[in-house]
């Protein structure tokens, strides 16, 4: 019997709910954090308050199953010195499962928590909702909802999101042996101009990628690298950013650069590098040497911060026509002015908003979950008695423009369903794109030979994941009837690699004005190569 029993319970904790993703967005996780401390608010506030980044050792016990010695501090700058200032005990939370116990995880391999009060987001769900979005296209952090306990009292209904770590790099790039640098100034009032900090640094401003220089000491302040490694290749990224753009798709993933642009302008997602602040985002340099740049920090999308520089915030109708090429001649925001400076870079970034605007918001998929979503938390955000704002403003702020304290937030339907008419009808999206289709390998004895379709093109290029150098390749295909691709003028184009040299690929149609890709996720999911 206590063999049965035990064969049981195994089966229970492997199978049942411990063994679903921690971030099931259709779960609300139970998590309560324990300290011996009858003070432990203090102490986290002096914590906080004095920039140190210890933590105050408890217990956590997520949906009954306890974890000792976890470290825990409060993180994030406004939903934490905002809320604390109006004496709010709902502030955010960062647990690191194995602060002390190093082999302790949560199911998932996930070490880290991060737990978001819904600042400046009535609605509760842009930033679940926002990453869900993103991972259709790009790496992104899984995000969910948990009701948080402090030594047995409720403080309310929270975003749970995926921490970026060494977990998340190996989990979308294959090992965590590359750099990991965050793009969030520890400063922001300090950051703005290199100039602040020490003479003979160049102009910059926040964590935009601006070259300033050689001296390490000019960069500290923007970004933060773990173990202090890999300020040389930042440095050379800034640099080749600056001096030789022809060159950049050699040290970054362009086309991932071009995801992470159109969406943050289609969700108007301007606490982001296409904000006046130009944070919120990792770069991971993988062990090939190239540059992934990683979303991070969605709450304010959907027009939750409504400034893209120094000048006055945008109000609802400047959102709603925010111009696709935000930032095009800005010499400020080189990681999107000196990448869209390549024509067909600007015409690919141009097709991925069409993908976007397509799959979430055309066909109004975004409303549908926005209704699952907030049907699924009702309970749990009209039960909150420390949600940050009023309860009518939860269902209001979908369909209306709410106060969050003294900050307007856009309804998110209010502004989606504008921008949505705005982007698909102006005049470069109303340009007919090419067509591909016909998209095919075939394998000869030496050779890998692809051949496509594509109509109304004038250029067509094959990029190939190199198994030689980790990045996209670019080579142009032909409609010549001597590439395998039938014969010349056709409409059918074609190229071939050796054998063993690619192990994934998409292709691109140019055109004078446009381009079209396929698989429309292109680099994010491309065709395989077996």
């Amino acid at each position: 019997m206590i063999r049965i029993l035990t064969l049981f319970f195994i089966l229970f904790f492997s199978s049942g709910i411990f063994g679903q993703d921690f971030y099931d967005i259709n779960r609300v996780q139970d998590i309560k954090i324990t300290f011996s401390e009858q003070n432990w608010a203090k102490v986290l506030d002096s914590l906080k308050l004095d920039g140190n980044k210890d933590r105050l050792v408890g217990s956590v016990t997520i949906n009954g199953m306890r974890y000792d010695s976890v470290g825990v501090r409060y993180k994030g700058n406004s939903s934490y010195f905002n809320v604390s200032k109006h004496g709010s005990s709902k502030l955010p939370f960062n647990i690191k499962i194995n602060y002390k116990k190093k082999q302790q995880k949560l199911p998932g391999n996930y070490t880290s928590i991060k737990l978001s009060n819904v600042f400046r987001d009535p609605s509760f769900i842009r930033e679940a909702l926002s990453y869900e979005i993103a991972r259709d296209y790009m790496p992104a952090p899984k995000a969910n909802f948990a009701r948080v306990y402090v030594n047995n009292e409720l403080l309310g209904l929270y975003n749970s999101v995926e921490s970026i770590n060494n977990n998340f790099v190996t989990n979308h790039y294959g090992t965590d042996d590359g750099i990991l640098i965050k793009c969030d100034p520890e400063e922001i009032g300090l950051a703005k101009t290199a100039r602040n900090r020490k003479k003979g640094c160049g102009e910059g401003e926040y964590a935009s990628l601006m070259f300033m220089g050689t001296d390490t000491f000019c960069y500290e302040k923007l970004y933060e690298l773990k173990d202090d490694a890999g300020w040389k290749e930042l440095i050379q990224m800034s640099q080749t950013l600056a001096e030789n753009p022809d060159q950049i798709d050699q040290i970054l993933n362009v086309d991932q650069v071009l995801w992470m642009h159109a969406f943050n302008n289609v969700l108007v997602n301007m606490d982001s590098y296409s904000g006046r602040l130009s944070h919120n985002y990792y770069m991971y340099q993988d062990t090939f040497g190239i540059f992934q740049p990683i979303i991070w920090d969605l709450n304010l999308s959907f027009g939750g911060f409504r400034f893209h520089s120094d000048e006055p915030g945008m109000d609802n109708e400047q959102m709603k026509t925010l111009s696709p090429f935000l930032h095009y001649k800005n010499p400020k925001r080189p990681l999107i002015s000196q990448v869209l400076s390549t024509g067909l870079y600007r015409k690919v970034y141009i097709a991925h908003i069409h993908t976007i605007l397509r799959d979430h918001f055309s066909n109004n998929k975004y409303l549908t979950r926005i209704n699952d979503i907030q049907r699924f938390i009702d309970f749990y955000v009209s039960s909150d008695k420390n949600k940050l704002y009023e309860y009518d403003k939860f269902k209001l702020n979908i369909d209306s423009t709410v106060l969050a304290g003294k900050t307007k937030i856009v309804g998110i339907k209010e502004l989606m369903q504008d921008r949505t008419k705005y982007l698909s009808n102006h005049p470069i999206l109303k340009k007919e794109q090419p067509k591909i289709s016909a998209v095919s390998y075939a394998t000869a004895s030496e050779n890998l030979n692809f051949t496509c379709k594509v109509e109304g093109a004038s250029s067509v290029y094959l990029m190939y994941l190199s198994t030689e150098t980790g990045r996209y390749q670019q080579i142009k295909m032909k409609d010549d009837g001597a590439q395998k691709d039938g014969s010349a003028g056709d409409m059918t184009y074609g190229i071939s690699l050796p054998k063993g040299a690619a192990s994934a690929y998409y292709i691109i149609g140019e055109a004078e004005k446009t381009a079209q890709v396929y698989p429309e996720k292109s680099s994010f999911a491309p065709l395989k190569i077996q």
